[in-house]
């Protein structure tokens, strides 16, 4: 079962606003602004854009890198359900 879609992950490395991230609500995958996280919905946080080395950095955004993270990602979704 796929839970992150990967244009979503997409859209986190390709944010010009270092300032937003990943959150997963209600088996929906979204980037939103930290700013507009609030507190009911802070735990839902997978992911800051700030806190991965793959937005970092004059690499493009490949297929194979989107790929990857979202593997990655929904490894760590995954584990928190557990």
């Amino acid at each position: 079962m796929v839970l992150l879609d990967p244009d979503c992950v997409r859209r986190l490395l390709e944010s010009a606003d270092p300032d937003v991230a990943l959150v997963f609500v209600r088996g929906e995958c979204l980037v939103l602004p930290l700013g507009e996280i609030d507190e009911r919905h802070r735990t839902l946080v997978v992911v800051r854009r700030a806190d991965l080395p793959e937005a970092c950095g004059d690499e493009p955004v490949t297929e194979e890198r989107v790929e990857a993270l979202t593997r990655c990602l929904e490894n760590a979704v995954r584990d928190l359900g557990s």
